[in-house]
């Protein structure tokens, strides 16, 4: 099974390209449905989390306070590393589980994990391939703007935090510009799936990088 990583940052059509790479007939995982399966109530990376950060991230009935722990780490990059650190390995390993089942259900298929942090945790060196999904600055800005009700200011600082699409990008076996629009990125993912099908059948295509 080829193993694909997509990534790319905030606002940027990341999860219209794993849709429509679902509709091509891969196997797509978003890496935010691992990252909630790990946190469930009793879970020991939930254990943790509160272990660092106090029971006030925690609902009342358990669950965990996503807002409440999200504001608390958006603004201080030494406790967005402190969560991330806890996660990750917790992420990474239900991430796996399910590419060994995908890979014994479907030997010659295409895997893709969707994630937003995958160069920044190394995680993009278990993949095979990996996309880097940009666009246009501007149209990232405005695109925070409408999907998160942001203020442009409040928009920039939240692209700042993260990093940035030209250091991303330079990690990318594709690359992917939705500045477009939609029919656009799908005629390119299009493009890249059939290359992607290409690599599937190489039987000398290598390991992961």
């Amino acid at each position: 099974m080829l193993r694909v990583g997509l990534t790319g940052s905030i606002a940027v059509g990341k999860s219209f390209v794993s849709s429509v790479l679902a509709e091509l007939g891969c196997h797509v995982l978003d890496a935010d449905e691992t990252a909630r399966e790990v946190v469930t109530p009793g879970s020991p990376a939930l254990q943790e989390v509160t272990a660092k950060f106090g029971s006030e991230i925690l609902q009342s009935d358990g669950t965990l306070n996503r807002a409440k722990l999200g504001a608390l780490i958006f603004a201080d990059s030494t406790q967005r590393l402190a969560l991330n650190s806890i996660l990750h390995p917790y992420i990474i390993a239900a991430q796996d589980k399910r590419l060994r089942d995908w890979e014994a259900a479907d030997p010659e298929g295409i895997a893709v994990v969707d994630a937003a942090l995958m160069i920044e945790s190394g995680g993009y060196k278990r993949f095979d391939k990996l996309i880097v999904v940009h666009c246009h600055p501007e149209v990232q800005i405005e695109r925070t703007m409408m999907r998160n009700k942001l203020s442009r200011e409040e928009a920039e600082a939240r692209i700042t935090a993260q990093m940035s699409q030209a250091d991303k990008m330079k990690f990318a076996d594709y690359l992917i510009d939705t500045s477009d629009g939609f029919e656009a990125t799908r005629k390119r993912v299009g493009e890249i799936y059939e290359k992607l099908r290409a690599d599937s059948q190489k039987p000398d295509r290598g390991v992961a990088k």
